[in-house]
């Protein structure tokens, strides 16, 4: 018997507004219908304006690569991520987002990758250590080696280091209080109701900046005095902008800083979670990661060509839970979408989580097979219908940078610990800030032999 791995179940086909705005306040993913693992397209009415989900390949091609400027980011999805984000690339439209990316985008080209090898490396070991032997919720592993990477690669600090480890306590709260999605994405709210997040959410994103800020001064003040470390930070504070010469304020760089360690812990430590509970569901692909993981000797950024197993199975692990489940756009302009008029400011909603399961582009769609990339089946639908870090211009400039951190960090822990599943404690999937589990991924850890 097939055994499938978990999913959130399905809302009934109709409810009520109120009834879904409850629904999605919970979890934006069990409050959606089972046809959209099926559908082209869905519309969703509402008594303001219209939103589109869209899989099919064909329209996901147009918004997000072809004409990408007339569907820009929505303002709604900003109203619940603004306080942390601020101004940041991962909320910005038009000519600042373009600066944006100019300014970031070299300090994550391929060269670079082999610089932040040795501090991935660095945090996959001290991952190492922490681990303990017995049932251990694994998101609460996988976020702090997560975050371990983000501050050595980024500020070349350990997540011991006093700012790190503040940081990382004040964003474990803001991840469970604040989903990826303001419920204001689908319904307009007047100014006097609440928005859905709570004064701690608040507070906590205002002490999480200040944290940051001190971290990006004291960076400044090296870079000033010319004993900066060549890492992430100082190579995005010092790069100007190729065609005005200007650099980020500081104010610009605390927004920046703060989607990357959203961006770059959140999501991974949401990816490694999940692959690490599948390879314990399923032992024997497990066992074939574990001896490929033997090549992992010395810290040499050559061994990741060694580790494709791990790449493939993390590959898979983040179709079947993509970190961020749904990105929204907005119609720039009135659009004729499968012979349907999408009036201008509709809400383009494109959801990695439909589309990645989708039953009319994927074989086997909700089952776990890292072989699938080596099929034609999937080498087609990697080609149009996966997008687990968005696509085109605004594909996620930190995509390669987790395709190696992923694999290594699986790989070496794997080499070592042995994972496997804990009776009665089956994960159930919801969506946080990112894809987590409702009540955490417990593991049974024990230590190879």
């Amino acid at each position: 018997m097939t055994r499938l791995p978990p999913k959130p179940p399905a809302r009934p086909e109709k409810v009520s507004l109120r009834r879904y705005v409850k629904l999605f306040r919970q979890d934006i993913l069990s409050a959606q219908p089972a046809k959209l693992y099926r559908a082209w397209m869905a519309e969703f009415k509402t008594p303001f304006f219209r939103s589109y989900m869209v899989n099919d390949p064909g329209l996901l091609d147009l918004v997000l690569k072809a004409r990408p400027d007339d569907f820009p980011k929505s303002g709604r999805v900003s109203e619940g991520l603004r306080p942390l984000l601020g101004d940041s690339v991962f909320l910005t439209n038009g000519e600042t987002w373009k600066r944006q990316r100019r300014i970031i985008d070299p300090a994550f080209e391929g060269g670079r990758l082999k610089d932040t090898f040795p501090a991935m490396w660095d945090a996959a070991q001290a991952c190492l250590e922490r681990l303990d032997e017995g049932e251990t919720e694994i998101e609460e592993v996988t976020s702090h080696a997560a975050a371990d990477v983000i501050f050595r690669t980024l500020f070349s600090i350990p997540i011991e280091h006093e700012i790190a480890t503040e940081v990382f306590s004040e964003f474990r709260d803001y991840q469970r209080s604040q989903p990826i999605l303001n419920v204001a994405a689908f319904v307009p709210l007047p100014k006097w109701v609440p928005r859905f997040f709570r004064k701690r959410t608040r507070q906590t994103a205002r002490s999480i900046r200040g944290l940051i800020t001190r971290l990006t001064q004291a960076r400044a003040a090296e870079i000033a005095a010319g004993t900066a470390p060549d890492d992430l930070a100082t190579k995005i504070m010092t790069t100007a902008d190729p065609q005005t010469g200007e650099r980020f304020t500081s104010e610009e760089m605390v927004d920046q800083v703060a989607i990357f360690f959203l961006a770059g812990h959140e999501t991974s430590a949401s990816a490694l979670a999940w692959t690490l509970y599948l390879v314990a569901l399923y032992p024997e692909w497990q066992a074939r990661l574990a001896e490929e993981a033997q090549a992992l000797e010395s810290c040499d950024f050559r061994v990741m060509s060694q580790l494709r197993l791990s790449r493939d199975v993390f590959r898979e692990a983040l179709r079947l839970y993509p970190p961020v489940p749904m990105m929204v756009r907005e119609a720039a302009c009135p659009e004729e979408f499968r012979k349907r008029q999408v009036r201008r400011g509709s809400q383009i909603v494109l959801s990695p989580w439909h589309l990645h399961r989708h039953t009319r582009l994927w074989e086997r769609p909700d089952e776990f097979d890292p072989e699938r990339w080596n099929t034609e089946n999937g080498k087609h639908c990697m080609r149009v219908a996966y997008m687990p870090f968005s696509a085109g211009p605004r594909v996620c400039t930190g995509a390669g940078f987790a395709m190696v951190e992923g694999p290594l960090i699986l790989s070496m822990l794997l080499k070592h610990f042995r994972f496997e599943p804990v009776a009665g404690k089956e994960p159930q999937p919801v969506a946080h800030l990112t894809v987590r589990a409702r009540d955490g991924i417990w593991l049974k850890v024990s230590r190879r032999g």
